[in-house]
């Protein structure tokens, strides 16, 4: 799991949320949400906006993980 994934799976669960409520409140399908936990797939720079909407977190957290992974 990379580092984006981690931090959307720990916020989601701290949030006491499901991955479908998750994929419903930002308009993606449960696999996506699994995807991006997993490391599988990285959210469009969109749709880190409306995760960290969703999760209440800084945009620029998810935005820093990401970037981290390039370095």
């Amino acid at each position: 799991m990379n580092t984006i994934g981690r931090t959307i799976k720990s916020y989601r669960e701290h949030l006491k949320m499901t991955r479908e409520e998750l994929a419903q409140k930002i308009r993606v399908g449960t696999q996506t949400i699994e995807k991006y936990e997993s490391g599988e797939q990285i959210p469009s720079t969109q749709t880190l906006l409306k995760l960290s909407t969703v999760l209440d977190i800084p945009a620029s957290e998810l935005l820093l993980d990401q970037q981290d992974q390039h370095i």
